[in-house]
């Protein structure tokens, strides 16, 4: 093989890693992985973890491939995406697609193989959910698109938990809830600073179909609401004193984000409220996750 060829390759294969959207893949991963370690009582199941976290995350991999397949003709208009491989011409629809197809039936192999059938009906389930429901369906229909299309990013921990009980808890609904309820306040704070995005293309998105004030006030509210359902840990007895202290804080630093932006609305404000949700929802989980562990311990 020339060298020409070695780096045309490397090229295809890096275009392809992007195309599976990995920074958005590691949030989901962790989240399930959360949702494992949860789930664990005693000794963990290292192997069957290390299949379902690879297996997830291949799924959720080809899910993105997918998305981007279905809107490149979209994405080459937006000022957000229109530098994503399939805009660019580094990588073609058919290898795409193959590469979807690729991660997805890999992924549901090890999930089926080596985790359990429950794992693996949810995860293609949550697959067939994003990539073509809300992608193909709920996206360009109406703008309540995030809040009906957020039970399947909401999936992740219920796929972590499944994978190691092989059934899903009160426990794991309540993962599921919290983000859920995160989904809509972080989407729509995107939305907010790339209105003129998805303007453009004729994406009915919040900001778009009911103008920036009503978002503004719709993000202050869900935030409440995402407020509320971190107390369900606490309710349901699984979490103590460690959770509700980072809880408190964290919500403390949200809502603060999220009432800045109703208050003044703009787009810097809006773009670190989206910052500042996945930091959120990250130390959330860990607190939950350290809680769970000291309770085990102490």
């Amino acid at each position: 093989m020339t060298t020409l060829s070695l780096h045309t390759s490397a090229t295809l294969w890096r275009e392809l890693v992007r195309l599976g959207k990995p920074r958005v893949v590691a949030l989901i991963v962790f989240c399930a992985w959360i949702g494992m370690l949860l789930a664990s009582e005693g000794e963990i199941d290292i192997r069957t973890m290390l299949a379902a976290v690879i297996g997830i995350a291949l799924v959720a991999s080809g899910a993105a491939a997918a998305n981007c397949l279905f809107e490149a003709e979209r994405d080459a208009h937006m000022l957000r995406t229109h530098l994503r491989p399939l805009p660019r011409g580094t990588v073609s629809l058919q290898w795409a697609a193959m590469y979807a197809l690729l991660l997805t039936l890999t992924g549901a192999v090890l999930l089926a193989v080596w985790v359990n059938t429950l794992t693996l009906y949810l995860t293609l389930g949550t697959f067939i959910a994003y990539a073509v429901v809300y992608t193909r369906w709920l996206k360009p229909a109406s703008p309540q698109n995030i809040v009906i299309g957020g039970a399947a990013g909401a999936m992740p921990p219920v796929l972590g938990w499944a994978a190691m009980t092989g059934g899903v808890s009160a426990e794991a609904a309540t993962l599921f809830l919290i983000i859920y309820a995160w989904t809509p306040p972080h989407f729509w704070a995107l939305a907010l600073y790339r209105m003129e995005d998805y303007r453009k293309v004729g994406l009915p998105m919040l900001p778009v179909t009911h103008g920036r004030d009503f978002t503004r006030l719709s993000i202050w509210l869900y935030s409440w609401i995402l407020a509320a359902t971190t107390l369900l840990p606490l309710a349901l007895g699984f979490s103590s004193v460690v959770y509700l202290v980072a809880m408190l804080g964290l919500n403390g630093w949200f809502l603060r984000g999220a009432w800045q932006v109703y208050q003044q609305g703009s787009d810097e404000l809006a773009r670190r409220l989206f910052r500042i949700s996945i930091a959120y929802l990250a130390y959330l989980f860990m607190a939950l996750l350290l809680d769970h562990y000291l309770q085990r311990w102490i």
